[in-house]
């Protein structure tokens, strides 16, 4: 039969994700039609929400994954059609169960039975020529002769079937082979295994849990429908280290009895003992692993999905921590032996001055210590000091607390997470902007910078070792990436952009640019200067309109020659700005940053054509505050000046510190003694908490008591019931 590839019409799609989704489909046509017109998903959130009708970013991601998904899935029915068309089997009743099917897994189904397999008892079987004693077995009909004249046709040494029983075991081989291809028996399977059956976990043979990472697995069983992700996790990574065997335990005997009475009808029938113990083979053999499979496949990709998606809540959080901003800040990468590094970096984050001091054991140069870091202060007029959470930070705060009391120096000091400090301090980014210095000034230099800017900063580490998920290596890299990048992008267009300060890695996400864009982007401001405005951006090599449409409403030029470029106004929007300025009698430039001015402006008199209120109302917003970052004000945790280490902390003590990691079972704490706290979810509140989200973010500084300490271990566990 002639194979039909089917079209990736997304039209038909559109309809497809409306009805999913639950959007009207013109609303679903317009994002389809601005995606497939290459406008981003920032870009379509903030600036085209007359078209969308103001779906949001999360909306929007939707949308386009709904899409991608849909276009993937036309891609797989073209290849199953021309797979099953090849081997001649492809009917037009089939075809259509293809062409309709909506779902991968449903498509990988409806597929199995064609799709070419390893060798197989069953396979074996078919290559002995005894499909057609199978077919006749299936039938379940009478016999016009008797068991053995029919089996002994079949026998053919020659070809490895040297009697009747082996011809009727390879028969019954493909017949059960071909009941587990059967949709319909395996989603019976998955239905009993996902209400009743339960997933289990031992340690393996032979194996001993030194560490002690795995003991509440060591012999563990949690039904199915109730296991959370994380042990989900948990578990698969002790398998994956092989010291654990996980599986599934299941009764099948009621889908045994089931199935035996939906496959074997005819009573009378010669085989029917036989084909009953097949369906037992079929479930044991086949169905069973099968299921286990599935059942445990479909775990890992809900713990997945889940551990994603605290990671990416998680890193929001993390980059749209408050910036201390522009300020001459001190960066400390604290240590023992080799001494602490310093780093000086002015407003903009561009490295003055480094040195080492001792102020820790083993050398304890105290004196010496503080002489240099006093003569830094004052040289630089020094506004911050941020100070790496590492080994040996406890120490090193408590030598700059003393410093400052003893000197009344009017300087911040915090303390700044150096997760991801040493892998970028070794990157290839890192040794290209400083080659001349050392991984740990470069160290020191990024923990300043972070104090300074998180989002700015961070954004040059691999979001994966900035510390804030769990089971980050266990997960599906792709989709991790693929949501922390997005994450990353939200973040950087959401606060905008220094045109002119940006590292390239900053840059790389503004909507539209990417990385080489925004190395050329680098490249240009290194040989022609400062860019003096946004249109300047169109003389970058290989920056096209396009790109310039996407990018230019987040970026920000600051003292340059037209105002609205450190705004959030897109420049195709400036002639509003001229004429709202002109109906109250002003300049634009009087009109910029005076909310009391901008309110006399009437918003309706400005609608028009593709111009809507949504718009009007986020310029008149952007003229009232113009470059308004909207991260939360800047905060700093304080800790126990006498709480530095495990043997510091007691049952009962209350400490302020940071939240920095957020999971389904709870949250980890800083609290200043180099081993984060643990506060399980029934002690986030004292009310019912069901999601640890709802009640802490990453970065919040809250307050915590001690429940208990485990020295050994290095295990905190702690409250905010009190």
């Amino acid at each position: 039969m002639k194979n039909a590839t089917p079209a990736a019409d997304d039209s038909a799609m559109v309809h497809v994700i409306a009805e999913e989704l639950g959007v009207p489909i013109k609303q679903v046509r317009s994002v389809v039609d601005l995606l497939n017109a290459g406008n981003t998903i920032p870009f379509i959130a903030r600036y085209r929400k007359e078209v969308t009708g103001g779906l949001d970013e999360v909306a929007l991601r939707a949308i386009e994954d709904a899409l991608e998904r849909l276009h993937a899935l036309a891609s797989r029915k073209a290849t199953v059609l021309a797979s099953i068309a090849e081997q001649g089997l492809l009917t037009e009743q089939l075809r259509r169960q293809i062409e309709t099917c909506q779902d991968i897994k449903a498509l990988e189904a409806i597929y199995l039975p064609f799709k070419p397999k390893r060798r197989t008892r069953g396979s074996i079987a078919r290559e002995q020529g005894l499909q057609p004693l199978a077919d006749v077995i299936l039938k379940q009909e009478r016999l016009t002769r008797s068991k053995t004249d029919i089996l002994r046709a079949y026998v053919d040494p020659a070809r490895g079937v040297p009697d009747t029983d082996a011809a009727l075991r390879g028969a019954l081989d493909i017949i059960a082979e071909q009941w587990s291809e059967s949709a319909d028996l395996r989603a019976q399977m998955v239905a009993v295994a996902e209400a009743h059956g339960k997933i289990s976990s031992k340690l393996k043979r032979g194996k001993v849990d030194a560490e002690n990472k795995f003991e509440l697995y060591l012999d563990h069983q949690e039904p199915v429908r109730k296991v959370p992700s994380h042990r989900v996790l948990a578990m698969l990574r002790g398998e994956a280290e092989d010291l654990l065997r996980v599986g599934l335990d299941v009764d099948c005997s009621q889908n045994i009895s089931n199935f035996k009475r939906q496959l074997v009808h005819n009573r009378q029938f010669e085989f029917f003992t036989e084909l009953n113990t097949t369906v037992e083979d079929c479930v044991e053999r086949l169905l069973m692993p099968a299921t286990e499979s599935t059942i445990l496949q479909g775990l890992k990709e809900r713990a997945e999905q889940e551990a994603i998606a605290v990671f990416g809540k998680n890193l929001h959080e993390l980059l749209m921590a408050p910036p201390a901003g522009p300020r001459v800040t001190i960066g400390i990468d604290p240590g023992f032996r080799t001494g602490c590094k310093v780093a000086v970096v002015d407003a903009t984050g561009k490295y003055l001055a480094s040195t080492t001091i001792y102020p820790t054991p083993p050398k304890s140069d105290l004196a010496n210590a503080a002489k240099t870091l006093l003569e830094l202060i004052r040289r630089h007029a020094v506004e911050l000091i941020a100070i790496g959470n590492g080994t040996a930070s406890r120490e090193t705060d408590a030598f700059v607390a003393e410093l400052i009391r003893e000197h009344r120096l009017t300087i911040i000091k915090v303390m700044v997470s150096e997760s991801g400090a040493s892998i970028y301090s070794a990157s290839e980014l890192a040794a290209k902007e400083f080659p001349d210095l050392d991984l740990t000034v470069r160290g020191a230099i990024s923990i300043a910078r972070r104090l300074q800017d998180p989002l700015a900063e961070l954004v040059k580490s691999d979001p994966k070792s900035i510390g804030v998920g769990q089971y980050q290596h266990d997960v599906n890299q792709s989709q991790l990436r693929k949501c922390l990048d997005r994450v990353v992008e939200s973040c950087v267009n959401h606060v905008g952009v220094d045109l002119n300060t940006a590292s390239a890695p900053l840059l790389s996400y503004v909507a539209g640019i990417g990385p080489k864009l925004a190395e050329s982007i680098v490249a240009h401001r290194d040989s022609h200067g400062r860019f003096l405005n946004r249109q300047e951006l169109l003389s970058v090599p290989k920056l096209g309109k396009k790109a310039f449409e996407q990018a230019a409403g987040f970026l920000r030029i600051r003292d340059g020659n037209q105002p609205l470029d450190n705004s959030a106004v897109h420049p195709e929007r400036y002639s509003i700005v001229r004429q709202m300025a002109k109906s109250v009698g002003a300049d634009p430039s009087v009109v910029f940053g005076n909310a009391a001015l901008v309110q006399t402006i009437k918003p309706d008199a400005f609608v028009s054509g593709d111009v809507g209120l949504p718009t009007i109302n986020d310029i008149l917003s952007e003229l009232a505050k113009p470059g308004r970052d909207p991260r939360k004000e800047f905060k700093v945790a304080r800790f126990a000046d006498d709480v530095r280490s495990l043997e510091d902390l007691q049952t009962g003590l209350v400490l302020e510190g940071v939240i920095t990691n957020v999971t389904h079972f709870g949250a980890f704490i800083d609290i200043g003694v180099h081993q984060d706290a643990l506060i399980h979810i029934s002690q986030l509140s004292n009310e019912f908490v069901r999601d640890p989200n709802q009640v802490v973010s990453v970065g919040d500084i809250v307050k915590v008591k001690i429940l208990e300490v485990d020295i050994s271990r290095k295990r905190i566990s702690a409250t905010r019931k009190f």
